[in-house]
């Protein structure tokens, strides 16, 4: 299996929110327990942070996503030992641990979108007359998340929501919010990888794998078994093959759409406007929309953040996939982990949001790839956060600093450690591995 970053947790802590993108090493632990301890280090770093006199004053959450499904879903046995290791390793930290759950993978979607909003103020504001006012609904803004295991869609459609188990429903600053939410699992970045793979050893099983997401001039050697552990894949590996994979890359984008297109199931929305795709119900999009995490970071890399019309995006995606390796891994020095699945992941973002989610020529310049909102990074853990705290009341505020970011970080120390979606991803690698 490919390596996920090699450091524990991510954090958000202190007087001003500060991802430090922290995530669980592959690498095997001798024991369970291990992944309570392996938190310590994020802890200790998040302390740092915060004054010691009010230590005790912290609340610490720790929410669990779509890895971490998966992982139950394999072995519910050792998904409880890992929340008992982290609630015990976490019980005798010098703050206010308030506990550890999992989350729905709607609760996922909904939290990013509520950080979204929040950031950008689109929630509520105070006037220049003194008054707090609520902005138009169309400046609320969509959210688009992409984990290593899932990946949510979360915005107010422009009508009802037919299909009430897509809806969510809030209560803000005093106005009550409906949106459509979605959560794909098994359609975050790592597992798709990992499918794509299976897919194309399950069509061409052979010693040898010509991979077209792969660049021309690229070979690794990958160990067969581990692809098929995962509840994402519902085959069984062919007998003829040898242990260990040798993947050799070709450069072909028409191929390597051709494969991940089977990853999805368009077919069952045929001739349905009311239909992403394997049967899901999404009503038409409506408004902008950020698209973070994955989304924005593999744009990112593809310089591909800004407002680059769709076709420009489709042309310089196929370009890249047409480079040869040994120029593109001369051209991003030090970036050798990361840089053979660009290709496979630009593509995959590419085909999900156009033929997917159904982003037009006409609708893509309303999608923004963000890394931040308002200066606050996005993510669903600090939506998350203000949900358990209450720190977005039901009704209308009565003073600034119930809406002012600033001034509210000002007045509050939190903590959150969150085991985000590519942690739950590693989590389930590593125990795996050791089953």
């Amino acid at each position: 299996m490919r390596a996920p970053p090699t450091r524990p947790c991510s954090c958000i802590s202190g007087r001003r929110t500060r991802r430090m993108a922290l995530v669980w090493s592959a690498r095997p632990w001798p024991a369970r327990w291990k992944a309570g301890e392996s938190l310590q280090g994020c802890l200790e770093e998040a302390l740092v942070l915060i004054p010691e006199a009010q230590h005790r004053k912290t609340p610490m959450f720790l929410g669990a996503t779509a890895g971490m499904r998966l992982l139950r879903q394999k072995n519910s046995s050792q998904a409880r030992d890992i929340f008992a290791a982290v609630t015990q390793v976490l019980g005798r930290s010098p703050v206010d641990f308030w506990g550890a759950e999992l989350l729905a993978g709607q609760d996922e979607g909904a939290f990013g979108w509520i950080t979204v909003n929040y950031g950008l103020g689109t929630l509520v504001k105070y006037s220049f007359t003194g008054e707090w006012i609520q902005p138009p609904e169309e400046t609320l803004v969509g959210a688009l998340d992409m984990g290593g295991a899932s990946t949510q869609i979360t915005f107010v459609p422009g009508g009802p929501i037919l299909d009430k188990s897509t809806q969510a429903d809030f209560r803000l600053y005093g106005s009550n919010y409906s949106v459509y939410t979605h959560s794909y699992l098994c359609f975050g970045r790592d597992q798709m990888l990992s499918r794509l793979l299976v897919g194309l050893v399950q069509s061409r099983p052979a010693a040898l794998l010509r991979h077209p997401c792969y660049l021309s001039g690229y070979q690794t050697t990958l160990a067969l078994a581990p692809l098929y552990e995962s509840p994402c894949v519902h085959t069984t590996p062919p007998l003829s093959l040898p242990q260990n994979l040798t993947v050799e890359g070709t450069g072909n984008p028409g191929a390597c759409v051709s494969a991940i297109r089977e990853l999805f199931n368009f077919s069952s929305c045929q001739g349905q406007e009311d239909c992403a795709f394997d049967g899901i119900y999404q009503p038409p999009l409506q408004g902008k929309f950020y698209a973070f995490s994955n989304f924005y970071h593999t744009f990112h890399f593809l310089n591909l953040t800004s407002g680059q019309s769709l076709s420009t995006v489709n042309t310089t995606i196929w370009e890249f996939c047409q480079r040869p390796w040994k120029l593109v891994e001369t051209s991003y020095p030090g970036q050798d982990r990361w840089l053979p699945d660009y290709c496979a992941s630009g593509l995959y973002i590419l085909t999900l949001l156009h033929e997917g989610y159904r982003f037009s020529e006409e609708t893509w310049p309303s999608l923004e790839f963000r890394k931040q909102a308002g200066g606050v990074d996005i993510g669903w853990t600090l939506g998350y956060m203000l949900n358990l705290t209450g720190m977005i009341p039901a009704d209308a505020p009565a003073q600034l600093w119930a809406v002012s970011y600033g001034v509210w970080v000002a007045k509050v120390v939190f903590m959150v450690l969150t085991l985000v979606a590519v942690v739950g991803a590693a989590l389930v690698q590593l125990f795996w591995l050791q089953d």
